[in-house]
């Protein structure tokens, strides 16, 4: 088969950059961009060999996964640029609910998935996305591009959290045809975005797809280790943590544990 974009997205007219293996689909994303190519574009692959997540953790994709990255070129700054993680979060969990239910419908239960903040996608509690927004200044403005992995067919095993695949989960569908669905979903979501205009429509939307709010956590970030309880997220994004002393702490990044985890200080 081949990557082929859903007609939302071809009317939106985005490019589509499809290899048959890649080191980075960031990677090729953000050359495109630096070369002065300014267009809308999707860079994808069933097979990706030196992915990275945050904190330049790996991300490989073994064949038969889907690694993708979508270019947007913005006139935004910084930090508006970042909340638009959020609304990749919500395209890629509602392709992932819209070939579940398709999956369902022809064979047994509908997996449950939910956003792990900042960057995750959960699948019946276990990791099933990874995404990574990166951004930098080029010519045409600020090329913001946003990465996500999805395990398709085959989930690692060797990972802090619990990982799971679509196949997993009794979801048979190809990289090529979720790509399709996800390219669509693409379009909805950003157009809700609307360069960070919109971003409170996308905050109540990701919340209510959010894993773990208003239950126990642990966010560690360096050595520092804050707990309490998820509270929600803010305008600019970041997670709150309600203490047991009661203040509301604003978390930019680290990681999150829930649950049991969360009570043993994230170790």
């Amino acid at each position: 088969m081949t990557f082929v974009l859903g007609a939302r997205a071809a009317k939106a007219d985005y490019g589509l950059v499809a290899f048959d293996q890649a080191g980075s689909t960031n990677v090729e994303a953000l050359a495109h961009a630096r070369r002065g190519d300014t267009k809308r574009s999707w860079f994808v692959t069933s097979e990706q060999t030196a992915g990275r997540g945050r904190r330049q953790r790996p991300w490989i994709a073994p064949r038969g996964n889907l690694a993708s990255s979508v270019l947007e070129v913005l006139n935004v700054a910084p930090a508006i640029a970042a909340t638009l993680g959020f609304a990749a979060g919500l395209a890629i969990e509602s392709a992932l609910r819209q070939v579940s239910l398709e999956a369902a419908l022809r064979s047994r239960g509908r997996a449950s998935f939910a956003l792990k903040w900042p960057n995750d996608v959960l699948a019946d509690g276990r990791k099933i996305v990874g995404m990574l927004l990166e951004a930098e200044q080029v010519a045409g403005g600020l090329a913001v591009v946003a990465g996500i992995g999805t395990n398709v067919v085959a989930a690692p095993t060797d990972t802090p959290t619990p990982a799971v695949s679509l196949a997993d989960l009794g979801v048979q569908v190809t990289a090529e045809d979720l790509f399709s669905v996800l390219s669509d979903s693409w379009v909805e979501f950003f157009g809700i975005w609307n360069e960070g205009r919109g971003f409170g429509d996308i905050r109540r939307l990701w919340l209510d797809r959010a894993a773990g709010l208003g239950q126990p956590v642990a966010i560690r970030s360096g050595h520092a280790i804050v707990e309490g309880i998820f509270d929600t997220i803010d305008e600019q994004g970041c997670m709150v943590v309600r203490t047991a002393e009661g203040r509301l702490e604003p978390i930019t990044a680290g990681d999150v544990h829930f649950g049991s985890v969360a009570s043993k200080g994230a170790v």
